[in-house]
């Protein structure tokens, strides 16, 4: 296995790992500024306040995103496996 096909599978992991933790990270991100600007404002400085909102919006994210976020690792999974034989040689 040469050093381009090791950079293609790393790049690739890369691309998808990004894509499937983006939404319940953007999510967990935005949910997270927006308690910040409430507690900001109302000064209510309480550190439990931001677990339930951002445990609550992960789980509607995933329940959104989940079927999209299996599709795209299975389809790495697969590609990884169906070209398995030219990776090794």
């Amino acid at each position: 296995m040469g050093s381009d096909t090791v950079i293609y599978l790393g790049r690739e992991a890369v691309i998808t790992i990004l894509l499937v933790a983006s939404p319940i990270l953007g999510s967990s991100l935005l949910i997270g500024l927006i308690i910040s600007f409430f507690q900001a404002t109302t000064h209510l400085q309480e550190q439990t306040l931001t677990f339930v909102p951002k445990i609550i919006g992960v789980l509607v994210v995933v329940v959104l995103f989940g079927s999209w976020m299996i599709n795209v690792m299975l389809s790495y999974i697969s590609n990884l496996f169906i070209n398995l034989n030219s990776f090794i040689k």
